[in-house]
């Protein structure tokens, strides 16, 4: 059964996330930061990283950074609501660290579901 890595500093959005793709027979797993998520990725066979952007401690430009040097063709979902920069902004800048789809918040679940299922299959 393949697997995904949720990535959010918001619980409420990390829970529908999670909710979302184990009804679609996903193993999930979460992490609130990206410190989190790196320990996970070591720890657990993951086949796609779905990661928030802004977040506290390690947010989502360094961790997917951190996450290609553990594995550089992870597969990567990345989204973004803003903050200091627009969102546009952030999704330009993980796109160009490796994130094969980007999403601006709020996004459309199938679209994201699609673009995961498209990665499992490339």
């Amino acid at each position: 059964m393949p697997s995904i890595l949720i990535v959010d500093d918001d619980s409420m959005v990390r829970k529908m996330l999670v909710k979302v793709f184990q009804k679609d027979n996903y193993i999930i797993h979460e992490a609130s930061n990206g410190n989190s998520a790196l320990k996970l990725f070591r720890d657990e066979n993951v086949d796609v990283v779905i990661t928030d952007i802004v977040m506290p401690d390690m947010e989502g430009i360094e961790t997917i950074r951190e996450l290609r040097k553990v594995n550089p063709d992870v597969k990567i979902i990345a989204f973004s609501g803003g903050g200091a920069l627009s969102p546009e902004g952030y999704l330009k800048i993980a796109a160009s660290m490796g994130a094969r789809y980007t999403f601006q918040k709020p996004f459309d679940i199938n679209e994201l579901k699609e673009a995961v299922k498209k990665l499992l299959d490339s």
